[in-house]
């Protein structure tokens, strides 16, 4: 379980629809949260998967975590993955245990 900045922000990324399986095709949820990639975005509501990544919390005003998008992909560069979406890659970069065990 992630601590986000503030219960808001948890109750956002958390929000589950009775409906939609999916958060993106359900139009209550407002943010995503990518616990692989420690990103939080706004989700475009056009039909697809989109989101916009955002910085700050739009409610506590909060610095929200870098992005670890490009050093997940470093990473798996090194120990020798150089298409990761592609790969079968250990099931540890599927999450977010892949940076909590490097702390």
């Amino acid at each position: 379980m992630n601590d986000h900045c503030c219960e808001t922000m948890k109750d956002q990324v958390n929000i589950k629809c009775n409906v939609h399986t999916d958060p993106f095709d359900c139009p209550d949820p407002l943010i995503t949260y990518n616990d692989k990639f420690d990103e939080y975005g706004l989700i475009i509501h056009d039909g697809g998967s989109s989101s916009i990544e955002i910085t700050y919390c739009p409610w506590c005003g909060s610095e929200l975590p870098g992005s670890k998008r490009d050093l997940w992909f470093e990473v798996l560069e090194q120990l020798g993955f150089d298409d990761p979406a592609e790969q079968s890659i250990p099931e540890e970069f599927k999450t977010d245990k892949w940076y909590k065990n490097c702390k």
